[in-house]
């Protein structure tokens, strides 16, 4: 069952409505790792000082904000902690707008507010009313240590909250090069505008997000199911699938479950009587000729 990131209320005038902030959204990206194509070992991320090329350590490493090219401050964690919002579980409505005026270029990620317990009248009344007036609740929400926009708006059954972008985070469209004008301008003829409005028409269809599918990830799990099938896996020197953390499914597209299911369909057995008989004929090998002399290797020569 899912967890909520917090548990609080939806404050407007002197209204309050208890609710549990969930997730509304799922990831379904695929995660990879970065190995070493010579011995197929991970690549791991290290910090490393520009000056000496040395690694540092975490508790080492301060945050700064580089205000010139080269020059920096350094902030204190106290600093930081001075300017983060004051930590509150409310989503504070400062105003209700009409939800056409809000541009989509504005929505940036979804939550869904579940009512509190015995706060079910006031969550319907709350949703009805603005799926009657066409109105959405804005204001302010801190998630975690950040302050977002948001604004609150009915969905069905549910009330979702809709974190917004500011303005400042949008790149005016006339910094581009577009074209002015209307149809005189560019010569468009009625004609076009009529064969144009047809083929939109023979286009139209219902809104349906559910047929719409992620076909990438889909063609790309199976060249990955492919590849386990036919034993084309690396398998880590330490590498022990009954301690796998919770989340290893979502971080590693379920790859135990796969590898256990394929190699359970070809026969465990079978790599374990291939080796059998290597051995064997290495011994015989051995009996028939002596052993050589094994042989240093000299260290090569640093440019």
């Amino acid at each position: 069952m899912a967890r909520p990131i917090w548990t609080g209320t939806i404050s407007f005038g002197l209204l309050n409505i208890p609710v549990k902030l969930m997730a509304g959204e799922r990831r379904v990206d695929l995660h990879f790792r970065m190995l070493d194509s010579r011995n197929k070992a991970p690549v791991r991320y290290e910090r490393v000082n520009e000056e000496t090329g040395e690694e540092v350590p975490w508790k080492e490493i301060v945050k700064a904000f580089e205000y010139d090219k080269g020059s920096y401050v350094v902030l204190e964690p106290s600093d930081i902690q001075a300017a983060a919002p004051e930590h509150t579980e409310t989503v504070d409505i400062d105003a209700f707008v009409p939800g056409a005026d809000i541009g989509s270029e504005y929505y940036d990620k979804p939550y869904i507010l579940e009512p509190g317990k015995k706060a079910e009248k006031g969550y319907v009344l709350l949703r009805e009313v603005l799926e009657k007036t066409g109105m959405v609740g804005v204001g302010r929400v801190v998630i975690r240590t950040r302050e977002y926009l948001a604004a609150l708006a009915p969905k069905g059954n549910a009330l979702v909250l809709l974190i917004l972008r500011y303005a400042q985070e949008l790149v005016d469209p006339e910094e581009y090069k577009l074209p002015e004008g209307g149809l005189a301008k560019w010569k468009i003829s009625a004609r076009e505008v009529e064969m144009a409005q047809q083929l939109i028409e023979s286009m139209s269809a219902a809104w349906k997000p559910e047929s719409y599918k992620d076909d990438f990830r889909q063609r790309l799990h199976k060249v990955i199911e492919q590849r386990v099938k036919a034993k084309k896996v690396v398998r880590g020197k330490q590498a022990d699938e009954s301690k796998l953390p919770e989340n290893a499914a979502t971080n590693v597209i379920d790859f135990a479950e796969l590898l256990k299911r394929s190699l359970a369909k070809k026969g465990a057995a079978a790599p374990a009587k291939a080796e059998g008989k290597r051995a064997a004929k290495t011994a015989k090998a051995t009996k028939k000729k002596p052993a050589k002399r094994a042989t240093r290797s000299r260290p090569t020569k640093r440019a």
